[in-house]
């Protein structure tokens, strides 16, 4: 008996193996009739996936800078550091993203060519020193108004801090850029194109240390142009923000030759400068300069950048974060800098006194003169975008520009809808449902 259910068992694993081979044998060449490998589940799950807006809606985040169109003042485009770029067209009431599938989400400049408004040119990289900055990827320009944009250059640059327009020519355009932030080299000084960017030249280069962080032209003469160059490096430990090349450089055919214009200058190691030419007497030219050993201050000079008169010690809070200045349009010697709070000063930079600020918030970084308005302004600071049409006495603060940027995320526990909590940037700690009954 024991035989038989040996040889029993013997048939039954044989036939089952005869069965196996045959079944392998038929399948075998025939990919089509092969069992596939099971779907990831997880993969299925996270392909039904869609990001959609949660908030914040009561308070945006940190603008960079601000471009208007010149035929159309009620189109804006607004920069941010941490958000791509935004388009109104009704003065800031409905926005629209333009900028969310290119290559950078910092953005640290503007610019709307003067003669065409539908070209909108974006410098990529926010342009200061902090510890948590965003860089870009170049240079990109909109021919259709911010309907699609192009890469034009400068992929290594990591920082744009200025572009700036010949008005006599669209095809001719300058950039500044600071450079890479943690290391030497990359696409840094300052870049002409003459072909409306598909070229570029370095017209100016001082090292691989440092780039350029301001470019100003004299209105009468484009060919007369004014940058500051900058000497920096951030290390986890510390922040380089400065040193002997920095200083002031001058150009009188367009970029083909250059000369420091120092005099009166502190001769110490400088560090970030910002310059403005007065568009009511170009011959004054403003600088507000970063120095070693308090020689920090405002500058001033009344023959083209020749000669600089120390005009009292004034400094922003944090240079490196800060550091640019706007000289009004509508009356001479009255400047704005960027800082903390908006200072302006109206005697060419002896005194300075706080801007608008009450109902505003602080960090200020940008600012735009309405040309036909001298009441009319908008700026831009860490909490948002605002306007004032009473030159600051009251604003219109933009609540539903949703750039806020977060540090950090959690969720709680909460039913039916999770919260969503985040820690801001200069913004508090702020929190939302997931969902909306």
């Amino acid at each position: 008996m024991k035989q038989i259910r040996l040889l029993i068992i013997a048939a039954c694993v044989l036939a089952v193996l005869v069965a196996g081979v045959a079944a392998l044998a038929a399948g075998k060449g025939d990919d089509n009739d092969q069992e596939k490998e099971p779907p990831d589940p997880m993969a299925k799950a996270v392909k039904g996936l869609e990001f959609r807006s949660i908030g914040p809606a009561f308070m945006s985040g940190r603008i960079g800078d601000i471009a208007v169109d010149p035929v159309d003042k009620s189109t804006w485009y607004v920069a941010v550091c941490s958000g791509n770029v935004w388009k109104t067209v009704n003065a800031g009431t409905t926005w629209e993203p333009i900028f969310d599938k290119y290559g950078s989400y910092s953005v640290g400049c503007l610019a709307v060519d003067p003669n065409n408004h539908l070209v909108v040119w974006v410098g990529t990289g926010e342009n200061n020193s902090q510890r948590s900055v965003g860089y870009g990827d170049g240079i990109y320009k909109s021919i259709d108004g911010g309907k699609h944009f192009e890469n034009v250059g400068l992929k290594n640059s990591e920082h744009i801090a200025r572009i700036l327009i010949d008005p006599r020519n669209s095809d001719v355009v300058y950039a500044a850029a600071q450079g890479p932030l943690w290391a030497p080299g990359g696409d840094r000084g300052l870049f002409k194109t003459t072909d409306g960017g598909k070229t570029w030249n370095a017209v100016l280069q001082i090292s691989e240390n440092t780039g350029v962080t301001d470019v100003q032209f004299d209105p009468r003469d484009p060919d007369v142009l004014y940058a500051a160059a900058y000497q920096r490096r951030r290390h986890v430990w510390v922040l380089i923000d400065g040193g002997p090349e920095s200083g002031i450089h001058k150009s009188t055919d367009g970029g083909k030759t250059w000369r420091e214009i120092n005099k009166g200058l502190p001769k110490v190691d400088r560090g970030r400068i910002g310059l403005a030419v007065s568009p009511i007497d170009p011959d004054v030219v403003y600088a507000i300069v970063e120095a070693a050993r308090d020689k920090s201050g405002f500058y001033r000079s009344s023959d083209m950048g020749e000669n600089w008169t120390r005009m009292s010690d004034y400094i922003t809070t944090s240079p490196q974060y800060y550091q640019e200045i706007y000289a009004d349009p509508h009356q001479f010697d009255r400047v704005f800098s960027m800082n903390t709070y908006v200072m302006v000063t109206d005697d060419g930079g002896k005194t300075f006194e706080r801007f608008g600020r009450e109902f505003k918030h602080v960090d200020e970084h940008a600012f735009w003169f309405d040309p036909d308005d001298p009441d009319h302004l908008l700026t831009g600071n860490d909490g948002g975008l605002y306007e004032t049409w009473d030159f600051g006495k009251n604003y219109r603060y933009t609540s539903n520009l949703p750039v806020t940027q977060f540090y950090k995320l959690a969720v709680d526990n909460s039913e039916p809808f999770y919260y969503v909590y985040g820690g801001t940037q200069d913004n508090a700690t702020q929190g939302g449902p997931s969902r909306r009954s």
